[in-house]
C-alpha cells in the first residue's frame, strides 16, 4: 500500500523526539544522512522496500526504550544557521561546584618521556579522572598510549594521533595536546573500544557496557546530561556506517574525529587506556558535571546551485555521474571552469547535503577518469548545493562569541577541525590567527581526516564546549 514511508517516517519522530523539537531536529537529520528526506515522502507516496526497510531498522534499533523515558532537549541540537553556535535549550541545571576544574597542556618535545614529563607538569593542579590527548605521530603509537596512562595511573585516558594539533593559542605540528577533567568536571564516565568497525554488533555490544555501566539504556538517555566523544581510524573509510549505526541506537549526541598521521595517509592510531588500536573507533560516554554544548561551523555560502547524485558507490566514497553526467564534467559546468581545473576548485568549492538550512559538507578528494571521488559517502539520490568558501577567522569567532553567550562563559573546548580547512590556514598564513580565537579558553584538538557529529562530514569544525 502507499504512504508506508510517511507512517515509518511519523512514527520514529513521534517515538524519539517525545514532541521536543530539537530532538525532531536531530532525527531529521539522521535520516537525510540516511538518504531519506522525510519532506519527500507524503501518504500518497509510493512504497520503496529499501526505504521501508532502513526506517524499520531505525524503530527497531530503540525498540527497547522505556516509554515513560522522554529525552529532554539536546544540549546543542538547535544549531543557528550562519553562526554554527548551539545553545543548551531546555538544558537542566547544572551546580556550580570550585572543584570542577578543567585544564590544558602541551608540549613539542620530541622526546617522548620529557614530553609527557612537561604535559604532566603543567597538569599538576588537577587530579585527573579522565584525560584525553593527541599526539603527532612523531612519538611511536604504542609507546605514546602507554606512557600518557602510564603519567595518569588514577584516570581513564584516551586519545588519538593526528595531523596537526590546536593548544590553548596557537596551532601546532609535531606535538602532543592534553585536556585533563578533576572528578566533579568529567563526573560519570566510561570508555569503550570498538575493534570491528564494519561490525555492528560490536557498536551494540559498546552500547550495552554503557547501559551496565549507568543503570539505563542508551535508547533512554537524556542528550542535554550525557555527550559522547568518538575518535576513529580515519583510513578505515567506515566512519558513515559507523555513525549511522550509533545514531540509530541513541539520541545522545556524540562529537569527534577521525584520527590522522600527519599527512601520510598510511596509518592512523585511535588510544585508550594504555593501548593502541588500528582500524577501530574509541567510543567515550559522560554524564559530565558541568554544562555543555556543541558549535558545528563551516565557512561557506550557498551558490544557489544544485548538483544530483545520479550515479554513485557509497562504499567506494565515488560519484560517477552529476545530473546524469560524468560527475566531473557536470561539477566543472557548475563552477564554470574547464574540466581540467576541477580539481583545483575542490577545497573553494565542496559541496554539502543541506539540512534544515545548513550544509553538511561532502569534499571532493580527487577526480579518475570522470569520476569524483570524496572524503565521505555520497548516496544516490542526494541533492547536493554547491558552496563557495568564505573566512574562516570571522565565522570562527562569532561562532565562539555566541556559545559563549549561550552559556555564560566557556571554561574549555574540545576542537575537531578538519585538516583541508587547516591547509587552507597555512596556504594563507593565518594559522597564527586562528589559535589566537582560543587564548582565552583552555582549548586542546587537533587536524582530523574528517568529523563526527550526527554524522561524518568535512570542512567543518565541531566542537565539544564546556560552560
Amino acid at each position: 500500500m502507499a504512504g508506508k514511508i510517511r507512517q515509518l517516517i511519523d512514527s520514529i519522530i513521534d517515538r524519539k523526539a517525545k514532541d521536543n523539537p530539537m530532538m525532531e531536529r536531530v532525527i531529521k537529520a539522521k535520516m537525510i544522512l540516511k538518504g531519506i528526506n522525510p519532506a519527500k515522502y507524503t501518504d500518497q507516496s509510493e512504497d520503496v522496500p529499501a526505504v521501508i526497510a532502513q526506517l524499520e531498522g531505525m524503530m527497531d534499533s530503540f525498540g527497547a526504550a522505556s516509554p515513560s523515558a522522554a529525552p529532554a532537549a539536546a544540549a546543542g541540537a538547535n544549531a543557528r544557521p550562519g553562526t554554527g553556535a548551539a545553545s543548551p535549550s531546555a538544558a537542566p541545571a547544572f551546580q556550580k561546584n570550585a572543584n570542577a576544574r578543567i585544564k590544558t597542556a602541551f608540549s613539542s618535545n620530541p622526546f617522548t618521556p620529557a614530553c609527557i614529563g612537561e604535559i604532566r607538569t603543567q597538569l599538576a593542579a588537577v587530579e585527573p579522572a579522565l584525560v584525553i590527548f593527541f599526539a603527532s605521530t612523531k612519538h611511536a603509537p604504542a609507546v605514546i598510549s602507554r606512557q600518557m596512562q602510564s603519567a595518569f595511573p588514577k584516570a581513564q585516558v584516551f586519545g588519538c594521533s593526528t595531523a596537526g594539533e590546536i593548544a590553548t593559542g596557537c596551532m601546532l605540528t609535531d606535538s602532543v595536546v592534553a585536556m585533563a577533567f578533576s572528578a566533579e568536571a568529567a563526573g560519570n564516565c566510561k570508555i569503550e573500544v570498538v575493534q570491528n568497525l564494519a561490525q555492528r554488533d560490536d557498536i551494540e555490544k559498546a552500547c550495552q557496557n554503557f547501559e551496565a555501566h549507568f543503570g539505563e539504556p542508551v535508547a533512554a538517555m537524556d542528550p542535554a546530561r550525557y555527550v559522547g566523544i568518538v575518535l576513529i581510524d580515519g583510513l578505515a573509510g567506515a566512519e558513515e556506517g559507523f555513525m549511522e549505526s550509533l545514531g540509530d541506537l541513541t539520541n545522545v549526541n556524540f562529537i569527534g574525529g577521525s584520527a590522522g598521521d600527519d599527512l601520510k595517509f598510511t596509518n592512523t592510531q585511535v588510544y585508550a587506556q594504555g593501548k593502541s588500536y588500528t582500524s577501530a573507533a574509541v567510543l567515550v560516554l559522560i554524564k559530565p558535571g558541568v554544562k555543555f554544548s556543541f558549535i558545528k561551523t563551516q565557512s561557506f555560502r550557498f551558490l544557489g546551485k544544485t548538483l544530483r547524485v545520479t550515479k554513485a558507490s557509497e562504499t567506494g566514497r565515488e560519484v560517477m555521474e552529476f545530473n546524469d553526467k560524468p560527475a566531473t564534467q557536470a561539477y566543472a559546468e557548475a563552477i564554470g571552469v574547464p574540466i581540467e581545473e576541477a580539481s583545483n576548485r575542490f577545497m573553494r568549492n565542496p559541496v554539502g547535503l543541506v539540512i534544515q538550512g545548513e550544509p553538511y559538507v561532502r569534499s571532493p578528494q580527487q577526480v579518475k577518469e570522470g569520476s569524483m571521488h570524496f572524503y565521505c559517502g555520497v548516496k544516490e539520490g542526494m541533492k547536493l548545493s554547491l558552496l563557495e568558501s568564505t573566512d574562516i577567522i570571522s565565522d570562527t569567532r562569532n561562532a565562539l562569541a555566541q556559545a559563549e553567550k549561550d552559556l555564560g562563559g566557556i571554561s574549555a573546548i574540545i576542537d575537531f577541525d578538519c585538516i583541508l580547512r587547516t591547509l587552507d590556514l597555512r596556504q594563507q598564513n593565518l594559522t597564527e590567527d586562528y589559535g589566537k580565537l582560543f587564548a582565552k579558553i583552555p582549548t586542546v584538538g587537533f587536524s582530523t581526516y574528517g568529523e563526527q557529529y550526527i554524522g561524518h562530514i568535512n570542512q567543518t569544525a565541531t566542537m565539544l564546549v564546556f560552560g
